[in-house]
């Protein structure tokens, strides 16, 4: 449980980038690095991922401490991966405008966004050796990536993913010889959620109650990542905080390592003047829990369901459409929010080959874009 929760943590601190770059950073150190799994078993979880709602990478995160760990295992990746956005999230909010309006502070967030250029593009050539070796994988990432680049939408993304499910059902069929097993979902989890749903709906009337189930109404209708829980908190918010509180709070989010959600922190913080801290954990909890007790429902006996040759056969087409999901991803937000100029794709270059030439550790490329951030004034 230390050690999950020690790799978590430390990837919670150096995570820059939004989910796609999380996605990246997790194929590295759990892939590549420490080996807790294979390129096919990431590659189901994070299809899994985009068709649940919730925060996409924190779920990829959650699933990896449950393979290793069980349920304590993936509660010490979730607090390890999300504690330093946190963390940081509560110190913005206290000290917001002294801090991040600091020409240094923009510097080196933006160096590190260039890093994580580097890590998805990684990702994403990595995830297309191994998943599209056909002409047809092939065919379906470039699909998915043509999708999502022309109309960027939750909409597209569910579309492709389900087209390219029905495609790999048909003509990617996985091993017969496989012994199948029947899927069942765990109950216990999905009772849970209803009955949070229901409750603080009935209870709404005390300040806590009706903070948390606002915010779990709120993560349990986000699909397809941290940017599109803003319209939902905005609405959730109302008049409660002003335009620029709101916006504040959203551009510190984007600032900050680890997952979108913890947006979620800064709101509540805000939101209960009388006890901020609580508003903001209350807040935080309640936003990531949906998703992660609809993940708990369907992840313990997803195995079953990848036995099944049609059911395998149409992971492999979603497997090869999730590269085109990180290809497009790769393109927008990560690279249109990074690079500018010329400088930009210098440093980006330099970092590939820190990292994929002298394989170099991620916490030197980290330490390089910081500097490189902070000297250069990008």
């Amino acid at each position: 449980m230390l050690t999950i929760f020690k790799t978590f943590f430390w990837l919670g601190w150096i995570s820059f980038g939004g989910p796609a770059a999380h996605i990246g950073y997790f194929r590295q150190t759990f892939v590549e690095k420490l080996k807790w799994l294979d390129d096919n078993e990431y590659a189901q979880i994070v299809a899994l991922s985009q068709f649940l709602p919730g925060p996409g990478s924190s779920q990829v995160g959650f699933s990896i401490g449950y393979k290793r760990g069980g349920l304590l295992g993936a509660t010490a990746a979730f607090i390890g991966f999300t504690a330093p956005s946190i963390i940081l999230m509560l110190i913005l909010a206290l000290v917001s405008s002294q801090i991040t309006d600091t020409a240094l502070f923009h510097n080196i967030v933006h160096g590190l966004k260039l890093l994580a250029v580097v890590v998805v593009a990684d990702a994403t050539w990595g995830m297309y050796k191994n998943f599209c070796s056909t002409k047809l994988s092939a065919g379906l990432a470039l699909l998915t990536a043509s999708m999502l680049l022309v109309v960027t939408s939750i909409t597209t993304q569910l579309l492709v993913l389900i087209l390219a499910a029905v495609i790999g059902a048909i003509y990617i069929k996985g091993d017969t010889a496989k012994a199948q097993s029947s899927f069942k979902p765990s109950y216990v989890p999905l009772l849970l959620f209803v009955a949070i749903l229901i409750g603080t709906s009935v209870l709404s009337s005390h300040p806590s109650v009706q903070l948390f189930g606002d915010f779990f109404q709120a993560g349990s209708l986000v699909f397809g990542g941290g940017h599109v829980v803003l319209p939902l908190l905005q609405n959730l918010v109302g008049d409660q905080l002003s335009q620029d509180t709101f916006l504040t709070g959203y551009a510190a989010a984007q600032a900050v390592p680890g997952p979108m959600f913890t947006f979620a922190t800064y709101l509540g913080y805000a939101l209960m003047p009388n006890a901020p801290v609580l508003g903001a954990l209350l807040a935080t909890i309640a936003v990531f829990l949906p998703g992660f007790l609809l993940l708990l429902a369907v992840l313990k006996n997803w195995h079953a369901l990848a036995d099944n040759p049609t059911i395998s056969g149409a992971l492999n087409g979603v497997n090869a459409s999730v590269v085109g999901l990180l290809a497009a991803a790769l393109y927008q937000p990560v690279f249109t929010s990074a690079v500018f100029n010329a400088t930009d794709i210098a440093l980006v270059l330099i970092g590939f080959y820190l990292l994929k030439q002298l394989k170099l550790p991620i916490v030197v490329c980290v330490a390089f874009f910081i500097v490189a951030g902070a000297a250069l004034g990008i």
